[in-house]
């Protein structure tokens, strides 16, 4: 049985990853954060699985900045692989709280890797970058990874230095370090605060008459959109390969936040029809009217990535792993997973 740690395991893809794990038959252990409110929804099914009853998960108290505490706990549980999925992950909210985006993200990914290099036999580690480190590249090319990084936001200047850092110490020390460079891959875990939950919400909610109108910021920005449960298996996958590397995680298409939330609406039986532009642009529904789409200008970020769009090549070539739902389609089984939360039936 192999041992993993995993990083983050309460969030969105810390879950999905548990649970492939866990059907792997691994030994999975979870770092969690001590709160007086427990976070934990989405690997409570898990938790009282038999998977659970059978040792194959086990929960442990930390901190990303904690690394006494981390270092005992490797030496504990001496895992095999490693993934790093914490910090703090929201693009916008990294303008609100900078200092503590770049010291869980990027100085809390070196504590980790420190930690490692101790262990007689340093395991297998994923850390979780992103298509932020790139910026808003203009030259109309999709991403590889040789592309330069060049972040426009401090979300992604703390997760280009935690890239940056894995592959200085994978060359300088020969450790097992794999950064996964994921572009927006979404679900029904994904945090309220994200807008492609907070589109799939309204436009369920919307249908039942519990709410009037989403409020989205920019949608003429696009995003490479892809399905966050195909995108965990792709993290073992890197973990599995015979070298360490970097593998863009991407779909190689783009999707507007327009077309995201058009297809959301489709799916709850409301066809939207834009009208105007910019902060004026509206959307409303066919059959009625009624507008259920408005733009709010508090939503625009300072500055946005707005032409991101990954090349997957060396992830397909490599690890034999391709991208299948991307953009309406994660679309319409988000506002389907929402419409049964709401009825309590299942999607």
């Amino acid at each position: 049985m192999k041992t993993a740690l995993i990083i983050g395991i309460t969030g969105q893809d810390g879950s999905y990853l548990a649970e492939s794990l866990c059907a792997r038959d691994y030994a999975v252990h979870g770092l969690v954060r001590r709160a007086s409110m427990f976070n934990r929804a989405r690997i409570d099914p898990l938790r009282h699985s038999e998977a659970a009853g059978q040792g194959r998960l086990t929960l442990h108290y930390g901190e990303l900045n904690d690394l006494t505490s981390f270092r005992r706990l490797l030496r504990t549980i001496e895992p095999d692989e490693v993934y790093h999925l914490a910090g703090q992950s929201h693009v916008g909210l990294s303008f609100e709280i900078p200092e503590v985006t770049c010291q869980e993200n990027g100085m809390g990914t070196l504590h980790l890797i420190e930690a490692l290099r101790d262990l007689d036999q340093p395991a297998r580690f994923y850390h979780a970058a992103s298509s932020e480190i790139f910026g808003s590249p203009t030259d109309g090319r999709r991403q590889t990874e040789d592309t330069p990084l060049a972040p426009v936001n401090p979300y992604g200047c703390a997760k280009a230095f935690a890239t940056q850092l894995c592959r200085v110490y994978r060359r300088a020390h020969g450790l097992f370090l794999c950064s996964g460079i994921a572009y927006n891959h979404e679900s029904p875990r994904r945090g309220e605060n994200f807008v492609t939950r907070k589109i799939s919400m309204a436009a369920a909610r919307i249908r039942a008459g519990q709410q009037a109108v989403l409020r989205l910021g920019n949608l003429d920005a696009r995003r490479d959109w892809g399905y966050a449960q195909e995108y965990v298996e792709a993290m073992w996958l890197t973990l599995q390969a015979d070298k360490p590397d970097d593998y863009i995680l991407a779909t190689g298409r783009t999707v507007s936040v327009r077309e995201f939330a058009a297809a959301a609406f489709t799916e709850a039986g409301m066809e939207v029809v834009f009208e105007g532009s910019g902060e004026n642009e509206i959307g409303r529904r066919r059959d009625t009217g009624a507008t259920v789409i408005a733009v709010d200008s508090r939503y625009y970020r300072p500055v946005d990535s707005t032409a991101l769009v990954g090349d997957p090549t060396r992830a397909k070539q490599v690890l034999g792993w391709a991208a299948k739902t991307e953009g309406e389609a994660v679309a319409r089984l988000m506002v389907r997973a929402e419409g049964a939360l709401l009825t309590g039936r299942p999607a």
